[in-house]
């Protein structure tokens, strides 16, 4: 019994110490209304960021916490199929990591993180990556250098 109490100590120091203890996001908005859904059960994105840093920086991501986070990825598919190439191409996109653990009061852990995913298109060159928060609210908007796919609302 001991060795489980010291186990899962060491594991609430290692959890606790790799959060910061500040915020740096900085394009959370707590009034941010989840976007429709289209037929097709993809949001109806209008807008396309004219900031470089949307989505692309860690202190700048695609906020997307609308639901609890036990069904949050389901926005991320929400997400991704809002979207194009600049030129109408198909996107394809792959979560490849996770990072940058910052303080949040909507997870009982009190702290969230963010994905990293990585997204192509026919004749992308690099892969584009782009980081996703499924805890906090914001306005979703397709980052620089996407386009928007053309759905049916």
């Amino acid at each position: 019994m001991k060795k489980y109490l010291i186990i899962a100590f060491l594991l609430m120091a290692l959890v606790t110490s790799c959060v910061s203890t500040r915020n740096t996001i900085r394009n959370i908005d707590d009034t941010a209304i989840m976007p429709p859904l289209s037929k097709e059960k993809t949001f109806i994105v209008t807008e396309i960021s004219s900031d470089k840093k949307y989505g692309y920086d860690q202190d700048y991501p695609v906020n997307l916490g609308f639901l609890p986070i036990t069904i949050a990825e389901m926005n991320v598919k929400r997400f991704f199929g809002a979207l194009s190439g600049p030129e109408g191409q198909q996107i394809t996109y792959t979560k490849v990591d996770s990072c940058c653990p910052f303080p949040s009061k909507k997870n009982d852990m009190g702290a969230g993180i963010l994905d990293i995913y990585e997204v192509t298109w026919e004749g992308l060159a690099t892969p584009k990556r782009i980081y996703i928060n499924l805890y906090e609210k914001g306005k979703v908007i397709a980052p620089h250098g996407f386009g928007i796919r053309q759905i049916v609302p």
